[in-house]
């Protein structure tokens, strides 16, 4: 399936055409992230900064990711807005570039993100020209708030993060679809190209899915198929899906002029 030139998504001033977002994170081997990155069209991958041991015989996720991508470095380890800033402007100082994802989270367990401090990230990250796309629980007022911050984005989770349990805040992300402007990208918890493809039909602007992708069995046939639903269900919302029926059925042929009586 081709990608739609006409139906471009725009973020930062970045015209992107694959609507599929990955990450670098849980591979067996990162010399296979550049397969996974052609199989699955991608164009934009979520990198965590961390310390590097130089002594360490592991190498650079770095070298492994292509220089086409947008590169998306995430905030990951931060638990308060001030840890956020100061990271996101190390991975600005690194050359990693304007954009940055905004993951503050301080609940070890569930590992859900903090709203009102991501919001401070935001507002205070934004000012300084990043393109900030914060990671947050699909809520309406946390939506706003990022809104009003000036972030880039909303990336609301569709179930914990690595859970790959699926769309399982589907109505909420539905609302967020409704009332917020910018583009909505549903990250985290989405196991399945099926459930990235729902998301799309319901007019999420992108998806994000790594765990699903490196976790696999292949994880090379894994991107191309998440590359493949994440356009088919972009698709089916560009077409507009027909009516859901309720209560009896409704013939697709006419009720009249059957052969039965000849």
């Amino acid at each position: 399936m081709e990608a739609n030139n006409n139906d471009a998504l725009v973020i930062g001033g970045v015209s992107l055409t694959s609507r599929l977002f990955t990450g670098t994170g849980k591979y067996g081997s990162d010399t296979i992230i550049p397969d996974v990155c052609e199989a699955s069209g991608s164009q934009v991958i979520t990198v965590a900064l961390r310390r590097v041991d130089t002594n360490a015989a592991t190498g650079n996720v770095m070298q492994h990711i292509p220089e086409h991508m947008q590169l998306l470095p995430n905030t990951s380890g931060a638990r308060n807005a001030d840890e956020a800033v100061r990271i996101a402007r190390l991975a600005r100082a690194a050359g990693c570039g304007d954009w940055i994802k905004i993951e503050v989270i301080s609940d070890n367990k569930y590992l859900l993100p903090d709203g009102y401090e991501t919001a401070k990230a935001t507002e205070i990250l934004a000012k300084e020209g990043f393109v900030v796309l914060p990671y947050v629980n699909a809520d309406l007022y946390v939506a706003r708030d990022l809104v009003n911050a000036g972030a880039a984005a909303v990336m609301p989770l569709g179930a914990p993060i690595g859970s790959n349990r699926g769309l399982m805040t589907k109505e909420m992300v539905r609302i967020l679809i409704d009332e917020i402007a910018l583009p909505i990208i549903v990250d985290a918890g989405i196991g399945a190209p099926s459930q990235a493809c729902e998301a799309m039909e319901m007019g999420a602007a992108a998806c994000l899915v790594n765990t699903a992708i490196a976790a696999s069995g292949d994880p090379v046939a894994m991107g191309r198929a998440f590359g493949e639903a994440v356009r088919a269900g972009r698709a089916a919302y560009l077409a507009q899906t027909a009516t859901v029926s309720t209560g009896t059925a409704d013939a697709s042929s006419p009720l009249t002029g059957f052969l039965g009586g000849m």
